[in-house]
Protein backbone atom coordinates (compact mmCIF):
# COMPACT_ATOMS: atom_id res chain seq x y z
CA UNK A 1 0.00 0.00 0.00
CA UNK A 2 1.23 3.49 -1.13
CA UNK A 3 3.28 5.31 2.35
CA UNK A 4 0.68 8.88 1.09
CA UNK A 5 -2.42 6.82 1.63
CA UNK A 6 -1.20 4.72 4.67
CA UNK A 7 -1.10 7.39 6.99
CA UNK A 8 -3.11 8.87 9.81
CA UNK A 9 -3.73 12.63 9.50
CA UNK A 10 -1.87 12.76 13.05
CA UNK A 11 1.19 10.99 11.67
CA UNK A 12 1.15 12.85 7.96
CA UNK A 13 1.59 16.60 10.66
CA UNK A 14 4.13 14.95 12.24
CA UNK A 15 6.21 13.36 8.99
CA UNK A 16 5.43 17.09 6.95
CA UNK A 17 6.50 19.90 9.98
CA UNK A 18 9.27 21.50 7.45
CA UNK A 19 6.28 21.78 4.99
CA UNK A 20 5.38 25.74 4.08
CA UNK A 21 1.58 25.03 4.22
CA UNK A 22 0.11 23.29 7.04
CA UNK A 23 -2.95 20.50 6.82
CA UNK A 24 -5.42 22.58 9.06
CA UNK A 25 -5.70 25.37 6.36
CA UNK A 26 -6.39 23.09 3.68
CA UNK A 27 -10.08 22.22 4.85
CA UNK A 28 -12.95 24.62 4.34
CA UNK A 29 -14.76 25.35 7.60
CA UNK A 30 -18.12 23.03 8.46
CA UNK A 31 -19.84 26.30 7.52
CA UNK A 32 -17.75 27.48 4.49
CA UNK A 33 -18.43 23.92 3.06
CA UNK A 34 -22.26 23.60 3.96
CA UNK A 35 -22.93 26.57 1.80
CA UNK A 36 -20.32 25.86 -0.86
CA UNK A 37 -21.64 22.59 -1.13
CA UNK A 38 -25.20 23.79 -1.10
CA UNK A 39 -24.71 26.07 -4.16
CA UNK A 40 -23.22 23.01 -5.85
CA UNK A 41 -25.84 20.62 -5.72
CA UNK A 42 -26.74 20.25 -9.08
CA UNK A 43 -22.86 19.99 -10.11
CA UNK A 44 -22.27 17.10 -7.48
CA UNK A 45 -25.70 15.22 -8.08
CA UNK A 46 -24.21 14.92 -12.15
CA UNK A 47 -20.68 13.90 -10.90
CA UNK A 48 -22.42 11.05 -8.81
CA UNK A 49 -24.49 9.90 -10.75
CA UNK A 50 -22.12 9.57 -13.69
CA UNK A 51 -19.52 8.09 -11.65
CA UNK A 52 -21.57 5.41 -10.69
CA UNK A 53 -22.62 4.46 -14.53
CA UNK A 54 -18.61 3.61 -15.14
CA UNK A 55 -17.24 2.67 -11.51
CA UNK A 56 -18.29 -0.90 -12.20
CA UNK A 57 -16.24 -1.54 -15.19
CA UNK A 58 -13.43 -0.46 -13.55
CA UNK A 59 -11.28 -3.25 -11.50
CA UNK A 60 -7.92 -1.67 -10.91
CA UNK A 61 -7.97 0.93 -8.19
CA UNK A 62 -9.36 4.27 -9.03
CA UNK A 63 -10.02 7.57 -7.18
CA UNK A 64 -12.34 10.39 -8.69
CA UNK A 65 -12.56 13.73 -7.10
CA UNK A 66 -14.71 16.51 -8.09
CA UNK A 67 -13.63 20.24 -6.66
CA UNK A 68 -15.54 23.48 -7.34
CA UNK A 69 -13.95 26.63 -9.08
CA UNK A 70 -11.89 27.55 -6.32
CA UNK A 71 -10.32 23.63 -5.79
CA UNK A 72 -12.81 22.90 -2.49
CA UNK A 73 -13.47 19.09 -2.63
CA UNK A 74 -17.04 19.03 -3.34
CA UNK A 75 -17.09 14.80 -3.74
CA UNK A 76 -15.21 11.80 -4.46
CA UNK A 77 -15.40 8.11 -4.97
CA UNK A 78 -12.95 5.69 -4.94
CA UNK A 79 -12.55 1.36 -5.80
CA UNK A 80 -13.59 -0.67 -2.79
CA UNK A 81 -9.37 -2.51 -2.85
CA UNK A 82 -8.64 1.81 -1.56
CA UNK A 83 -11.45 1.81 0.79
CA UNK A 84 -8.95 0.82 4.05
CA UNK A 85 -6.41 3.01 2.60
CA UNK A 86 -8.85 6.11 2.51
CA UNK A 87 -10.03 5.92 5.25
CA UNK A 88 -6.82 6.96 6.73
CA UNK A 89 -5.68 9.37 4.35
CA UNK A 90 -5.90 13.19 5.16
CA UNK A 91 -7.66 13.51 1.80
CA UNK A 92 -11.75 14.44 2.82
CA UNK A 93 -14.35 16.95 1.53
CA UNK A 94 -13.53 20.12 2.15
CA UNK A 95 -10.07 19.74 1.58
CA UNK A 96 -9.20 22.52 -0.61
CA UNK A 97 -6.56 21.34 -3.15
CA UNK A 98 -5.23 24.99 -4.58
CA UNK A 99 -1.09 25.07 -4.79
CA UNK A 100 -1.35 27.69 -2.43
CA UNK A 101 -3.40 25.85 0.47
CA UNK A 102 -1.38 21.81 -0.32
CA UNK A 103 1.08 22.07 -2.90
CA UNK A 104 1.36 21.23 -6.77
CA UNK A 105 -1.29 18.90 -7.91
CA UNK A 106 -2.95 17.77 -11.02
CA UNK A 107 -6.14 20.19 -9.68
CA UNK A 108 -4.12 23.24 -8.84
CA UNK A 109 -2.22 22.62 -12.23
CA UNK A 110 -5.54 22.57 -13.82
CA UNK A 111 -6.87 25.79 -12.30
CA UNK A 112 -3.57 27.36 -12.99
CA UNK A 113 -3.62 26.60 -16.57
CA UNK A 114 -7.62 26.40 -17.24
CA UNK A 115 -6.85 23.36 -19.24
CA UNK A 116 -6.68 19.58 -18.69
CA UNK A 117 -3.32 18.32 -16.88
CA UNK A 118 -1.64 14.96 -16.25
CA UNK A 119 0.42 14.59 -13.34
CA UNK A 120 3.03 11.46 -12.84
CA UNK A 121 4.08 10.96 -9.18
CA UNK A 122 7.31 12.45 -9.41
CA UNK A 123 5.74 16.23 -10.43
CA UNK A 124 3.63 16.08 -7.51
CA UNK A 125 4.95 18.67 -4.85
CA UNK A 126 1.78 17.81 -2.26
CA UNK A 127 2.51 14.91 -0.04
CA UNK A 128 -0.98 13.76 -0.44
CA UNK A 129 -0.29 12.00 -4.15
CA UNK A 130 3.25 11.02 -4.13
CA UNK A 131 2.19 7.88 -5.80
CA UNK A 132 -0.65 8.50 -7.84
CA UNK A 133 -0.87 9.19 -11.23
CA UNK A 134 -3.65 12.14 -11.98
CA UNK A 135 -5.48 13.40 -15.03
CA UNK A 136 -7.60 16.74 -13.91
CA UNK A 137 -9.80 18.75 -16.36
CA UNK A 138 -11.31 21.83 -16.31
CA UNK A 139 -15.55 21.51 -16.19
CA UNK A 140 -16.00 24.64 -18.59
CA UNK A 141 -19.67 25.09 -19.87
CA UNK A 142 -18.58 28.27 -23.10
CA UNK A 143 -16.28 30.57 -21.32
CA UNK A 144 -17.62 29.91 -17.71
CA UNK A 145 -16.06 27.43 -15.06
CA UNK A 146 -18.19 25.42 -12.77
CA UNK A 147 -15.55 23.47 -11.39
CA UNK A 148 -12.87 20.52 -11.89
CA UNK A 149 -12.54 16.92 -12.52
CA UNK A 150 -9.80 14.73 -11.02
CA UNK A 151 -9.19 10.77 -12.16
CA UNK A 152 -6.46 9.04 -10.71
CA UNK A 153 -4.84 5.71 -9.98
CA UNK A 154 -1.71 3.81 -7.76
CA UNK A 155 -1.58 1.78 -10.59
CA UNK A 156 0.49 2.61 -13.74
CA UNK A 157 -0.67 0.04 -15.95
CA UNK A 158 -4.15 1.66 -15.60
CA UNK A 159 -3.27 5.94 -16.12
CA UNK A 160 -4.06 5.40 -19.77
CA UNK A 161 -7.20 3.91 -19.30
CA UNK A 162 -8.35 6.57 -16.33
CA UNK A 163 -6.90 9.53 -18.76
CA UNK A 164 -9.25 8.07 -21.77
CA UNK A 165 -12.28 8.20 -19.31
CA UNK A 166 -11.30 11.39 -17.52
CA UNK A 167 -11.83 12.84 -21.28
CA UNK A 168 -14.86 11.38 -22.05
CA UNK A 169 -16.77 11.93 -18.56
CA UNK A 170 -16.81 15.75 -18.84
CA UNK A 171 -18.85 16.02 -22.00
CA UNK A 172 -21.57 13.25 -20.31
CA UNK A 173 -21.43 15.64 -17.19
CA UNK A 174 -21.89 18.66 -18.60
CA UNK A 175 -24.48 17.72 -20.86
CA UNK A 176 -26.34 16.80 -18.17
CA UNK A 177 -25.59 19.60 -16.20
CA UNK A 178 -26.74 21.99 -18.30
CA UNK A 179 -30.00 20.06 -19.04
CA UNK A 180 -31.28 19.34 -15.35
CA UNK A 181 -29.84 23.97 -15.05
CA UNK A 182 -31.95 24.79 -17.31
CA UNK A 183 -34.93 22.65 -16.06
CA UNK A 184 -33.88 24.19 -13.15
CA UNK A 185 -34.18 28.01 -14.18
CA UNK A 186 -37.29 27.44 -16.17
CA UNK A 187 -39.10 26.63 -12.85
CA UNK A 188 -37.51 29.08 -10.82
CA UNK A 189 -37.31 32.07 -13.87
CA UNK A 190 -39.22 31.56 -17.00
CA UNK A 191 -42.70 32.24 -15.84
CA UNK A 192 -41.26 35.91 -14.20
CA UNK A 193 -40.82 36.77 -18.39
CA UNK A 194 -42.51 40.22 -18.77
CA UNK A 195 -44.76 40.75 -21.66
CA UNK A 196 -41.97 42.61 -23.21
CA UNK A 197 -39.36 39.94 -22.85
CA UNK A 198 -41.83 37.66 -24.45
CA UNK A 199 -41.90 39.41 -26.98
CA UNK A 200 -38.18 40.37 -27.48
CA UNK A 201 -37.87 36.46 -27.59
CA UNK A 202 -40.46 35.48 -30.24
CA UNK A 203 -38.57 38.08 -32.72
CA UNK A 204 -35.36 36.44 -31.68
CA UNK A 205 -36.79 33.01 -32.77
CA UNK A 206 -38.26 34.54 -35.64
CA UNK A 207 -34.52 35.46 -37.01
CA UNK A 208 -34.52 39.46 -36.50
CA UNK A 209 -32.07 41.16 -36.12
CA UNK A 210 -31.39 43.58 -33.12
CA UNK A 211 -31.81 46.81 -35.17
CA UNK A 212 -35.13 44.48 -37.19
CA UNK A 213 -36.58 43.84 -33.47
CA UNK A 214 -35.75 47.65 -32.52
CA UNK A 215 -37.72 49.11 -35.35
CA UNK A 216 -40.67 46.05 -34.55
CA UNK A 217 -41.36 47.32 -31.17
CA UNK A 218 -39.93 50.86 -31.72
CA UNK A 219 -37.51 50.97 -28.76
CA UNK A 220 -33.86 51.27 -29.29
CA UNK A 221 -31.42 48.94 -30.15
CA UNK A 222 -29.63 49.08 -26.13
CA UNK A 223 -32.94 48.43 -25.23
CA UNK A 224 -33.18 45.06 -26.94
CA UNK A 225 -29.70 43.73 -26.17
CA UNK A 226 -30.90 44.54 -22.37
CA UNK A 227 -33.69 42.72 -22.56
CA UNK A 228 -32.11 40.11 -24.24
CA UNK A 229 -29.29 39.56 -21.92
CA UNK A 230 -32.29 39.61 -19.06
CA UNK A 231 -33.98 36.82 -20.83
CA UNK A 232 -30.34 35.12 -21.28
CA UNK A 233 -29.51 34.95 -17.63
CA UNK A 234 -33.16 33.86 -16.67
CA UNK A 235 -32.87 30.96 -18.91
CA UNK A 236 -29.58 30.19 -18.33
CA UNK A 237 -28.06 31.03 -21.52
CA UNK A 238 -25.42 32.32 -23.39
CA UNK A 239 -26.61 32.71 -26.90
CA UNK A 240 -29.82 33.34 -28.87
CA UNK A 241 -30.37 30.25 -30.31
CA UNK A 242 -29.92 28.13 -26.65
CA UNK A 243 -32.65 30.78 -26.04
CA UNK A 244 -35.03 29.96 -28.69
CA UNK A 245 -34.22 25.83 -28.16
CA UNK A 246 -35.13 26.41 -24.41
CA UNK A 247 -37.75 28.44 -24.57
CA UNK A 248 -39.26 25.94 -27.79
CA UNK A 249 -38.52 22.69 -25.35
CA UNK A 250 -40.59 24.14 -21.99
CA UNK A 251 -43.82 25.92 -24.18
CA UNK A 252 -42.41 29.47 -23.48
CA UNK A 253 -42.92 30.36 -27.19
Amino acid sequence: MPEAIRALPQQWREDHLGESFSLTGSFASKQQFERIRIRNSLLITVFQNCISNIKDHLSGPYLFLLTNTEGVLLSMDYSQNLANAMSGSPIDLGMNFSENSCGVNAISEAIKHNAPVYLPPEEHGSPYFKDWHCFSTPLNIGRKNIGYLDVSTINADMKSELVAIAKLIPAHMLSSYQEQHSAQLFEQYAIKLTERQLKVLRLISQGLTVKAIAIKLNIKECTVNHHKKIIFDKLGVQSSTEAVSIASRYSIL
